[in-house]
This record gives structure tokens, sequence and C-alpha cells, in this order.
């Protein structure tokens, strides 16, 4: 008897009603298993339940202790980690006087130790299995401190140098590492009620940037990318 062949399990570290839902939906249309991961399970546990092989866990990323259990139990419970999706984030806004210590510090605890103690629990396996893909989201606040970023910036900043440094660590191992620059708004339901008065055109698709990530862990070894844009025609840049 042939043991059937498991499913590449793939982990969305973020999952929320934009990118998060948009990655696992493509990951999941393109045949992975999906672990989804949120601090709430509201909304991942009934998209997890759309989804032919998925499950929801609870995490929050900011604490080791709650990384640990969750990617332990996606071990036990889904098997091995080969592509890891960091979308977590949070964008805080304010000037240098106005951002108070308490929402600086957990922008770049959400954006930078989130992608540190995440991309630490996955690796050994990567390793051990001579492969596997961290994709992580960034921004373009990580190489400009607009007077209104003075928390989100210094975090995204932050996580892209972290990702550059993992990406020359890990490479080499055959674990790709690669990372997103999107530059615009993206358009789930909440943003665009928000700006209600811009045309569809001005939104990034989340399921466009999925297709990236996607694409991303298919790249042949002889020419990985690391830093990939994404941004409408129209953006001004």
């Amino acid at each position: 008897m042939t043991t059937p062949r498991r499913s590449p399990v793939c982990v969305v570290v973020g999952v929320g009603p934009g990118n998060g839902e948009a990655f696992a939906r493509c990951f999941a249309a393109a045949g992975h298993a999906v672990a989804l991961l949120a601090r709430r399970t509201e909304l991942s546990a009934a998209l997890a339940a759309e989804l032919p092989d998925a499950r929801a866990y609870a995490c929050d990323v900011t604490t080791a202790a709650s990384v640990e259990s969750a990617f332990t139990r996606i071990q036990a419970e889904m098997g091995p980690v080969e592509v890891m999706i960091f979308n977590a984030g949070k964008g805080v806004w304010g000037d240098v006087e106005s951002v108070s210590p308490a929402d600086f510090q957990e922008s770049w605890s959400i954006n930078a130790l989130g992608l540190f103690l995440t991309a630490q629990a996955v690796i050994p396996a990567m390793k051990a299995n001579a492969g596997g893909n961290i994709v992580i989201v960034g921004a373009t606040a990580s190489r400009r401190g607009v007077a209104g970023t003075a928390a989100f910036a210094p975090a995204k900043a932050a996580q892209r140098a972290l990702a550059e440094s993992m990406a020359r660590h890990l490479w080499p191992a055959g674990i790709h590492v690669s990372l997103i620059i999107v530059d615009g708004r993206v358009g789930g339901a909440k943003a665009r009620g928000m700006f209600a008065d811009k045309p569809a055109d001005a939104f990034i698709d989340p399921n466009d940037i999925a297709k990236i990530a996607l694409d991303l862990t298919r790249q042949a070894r002889s020419a990985w990318s690391f830093e990939v844009e994404a941004r409408p025609f129209n953006e001004k840049w």
C-alpha cells in the first residue's frame, strides 16, 4: 500500500479580510494545506471551514510562548512547514510628538519581533528538508521616514533589515527568503469604504499580491528574487 502524498504546508501569519484571506485562498487553490494564524480565530476559523485542507490557530506573534505553541501544534497536526507568509503587521500613524511609546513598541513588536520569532519556528524543519520559502509582506515605509510614520516606518525598516539578513544567511541552505514591498492602498472592503472617493484602479488587489507570493515560491534557484515591489500602475512614486 502506498502512502498518500501529503500536501505541502503553508502558514499564513496574520489572517484578516484583505491580504491574509487572499494568501490563504491562493495557496489552498494551488494545492497547499494552509494554517491560518491570527490573534483571534473568529474570521480565520470561518475561512478555514471554506478551504479544502486548512486549520485556524490563535497566535500572538509578539509572544515567544504563543508562537512556539502554535507552530508545535501545526507540526504535529499538519506536518512540517514548507512555506511561511509573514503578513502580520500594524500601521500606527502619527508623528514623533503624537505617537505613544506603547504604540511605537507594539508596531516594532508585531512587524519585526513577530518575523524574528516565527522565522525561528520554521527554519529548523526547512533546513532538515533542504528547502522552503519565507515570504514577507513589507511596505515602502521601510525605505523612508515620512513625518506621519514615526512608529510604522522604523518597524518596517527593522523588518526589512531582518529579512535581508535572513536571506543572506538562509539562501545557501536552500531556503528562499523574499520580501514584497507593497506601495499603495490594499483594496479590501474596509479600505475601499474609507476611501470611497478613490477609483477602483487606485487600489492594489489583494489577490494580485497573493499571486506574486505564489510565484516567488515557484522561482528557480538559479534566479531567485529577494525584493519585489507591488503598486498600482497609477501610483505616484
